[in-house]
């Protein structure tokens, strides 16, 4: 029965590919590639000849019926530029036509930058959310970081270098100046992880080079805002002063971050 392999990819260092991922790569018909100049580079260095298709971002709908079609009858190799294809590149359609066609789908698992950069970060590892590539947009960038601030988990991101810095700031308007592991080109010759705070980082990477992984620390207990007295007695104040409930409610919650079930509560207490 004809099989996608999904097949792993060093993300860096070539001694990284797995033998299953070589022995797989030799026995298939066809390798549908990200980047065929990358993956010929990869082949060569293990002399393996098999013919190579590019399937990417802009050719990922026109590609998808002549791969189909190969999978009739032979069997076919998804890689990506790096790691695990189906993450934040074309592969994910592939695999979705291939399971809806009923083809065996093979994973040949491997490296991947959100897992190696996240281990070695520093940051809580028992729970993470990836959000992928940072929006290029500023509006884009800054509406996801918000939908994700009350996140407790790690975070982790991609950006590239002529990006970087705009994406920090962005962090940390929208975030808060919390911990941060910025990994540059890992398993490369010129690897870097930098451990600090999101506002040392901006100061760090003053010419940013390479490809970037931030694995950025999530939403603490202790962050969120808390029910003080002044806030009580602003509420107390307000009501003094014939301010309705729900004018006052909606007022503090605005200005200190919590909730209006909280406020309420406290208003009803007063």
């Amino acid at each position: 029965m004809p099989t996608l392999y999904v097949v792993a990819t060093p993300i860096g260092n070539l001694d990284d590919i797995s033998l299953r991922a070589l022995r797989t790569l030799r026995e298939v018909q066809l390798i549908a590639a990200e980047d065929t100049r990358k993956t010929k580079r990869l082949l060569t260095t293990y002399d393996i000849k098999t013919p190579v298709t590019s399937y990417h971002e802009h050719n990922k709908w026109t590609k998808l019926g002549y791969i189909l079609n190969r999978l009739e009858g032979e069997d076919v190799a998804l890689v990506s530029n790096a790691g695990m294809p189906g993450i934040s590149d074309p592969g994910y359609e592939l695999i979705v036509a291939a399971n809806q066609r009923g083809i065996s789908v093979v994973p040949i698992p491997g490296p991947s930058v959100v897992i190696t950069a996240l281990v070695i970060s520093g940051l809580p590892t028992d729970r993470f959310s990836y959000i992928g590539f940072l929006p290029r947009k500023v509006g884009a960038r800054r509406r996801l970081l918000e939908s994700i601030a009350d996140e407790q988990g790690t975070i982790v991101a991609l950006e590239s270098p002529h990006r970087l810095i705009a994406a920090l700031n962005d962090i940390l308007l929208v975030l808060g100046d919390r911990r941060v592991a910025v990994c540059r080109e890992l398993t490369k010759i010129y690897e870097e992880v930098f451990r600090g705070t999101i506002s040392q980082a901006i100061e760090h990477f003053t010419e940013p080079r390479g490809e970037f992984t931030l694995v950025i620390e999530g939403k603490k207990e202790r962050d969120k805002p808390q029910l003080t007295e002044d806030i009580e007695r602003q509420l107390h104040h307000m009501r003094l002063s014939g301010v309705a409930a729900k004018e006052a409610i909606a007022k503090v919650a605005g200005e200190t971050g919590l909730s209006k079930k909280e406020l309420y509560r406290a208003w009803l207490r007063l």
